[in-house]
């Protein structure tokens, strides 16, 4: 069985405008209400009928980036999972970092090709 995709990020200059965007256009239910204002797409509001779907976020780009859409596979160890990604010819970028709030544990890698992929131990 494979790992699952359980989260994507789109990160850009304008994060409320991407926020009203996808909102409006997908029907997705956004919570920006924190302190970093990112806005969470929680998956229990932006499921179909049968029960397909996950949940994301949307907020701002580190500064001087254009921004980026990432997604996030579930795996059970994410640093097993970043040395994997390298001795298969990607790069690591960040990780494995624990979240605020504890639990969650990300990182990040380019793919062969520089295209930017998440790692997460939760869904």
């Amino acid at each position: 069985m494979g790992n699952p995709v359980v989260h994507f990020e789109i990160l850009g200059k304008d994060p409320e405008r991407l926020r009203s965007c996808f909102s409006q256009l997908f029907g997705w239910e956004i919570d920006a209400d924190n302190p970093l204002h990112y806005g969470m797409v929680g998956r229990d509001g932006n499921m179909n009928e049968d029960g397909v779907g996950i949940g994301g976020g949307i907020g701002a780009a580190p500064d001087g980036d254009e921004g980026h859409i990432t997604f996030y596979v579930q795996v059970p160890d994410v640093e097993v999972a970043l040395a994997d990604a390298e001795r298969l010819g990607g790069r690591r970028l960040m990780g494995p970092d624990a979240m605020p709030g504890g639990g969650t544990i990300i990182g990040m890698f380019a793919d062969p090709e520089g295209h930017v992929i998440g790692w997460s131990n939760t869904s």
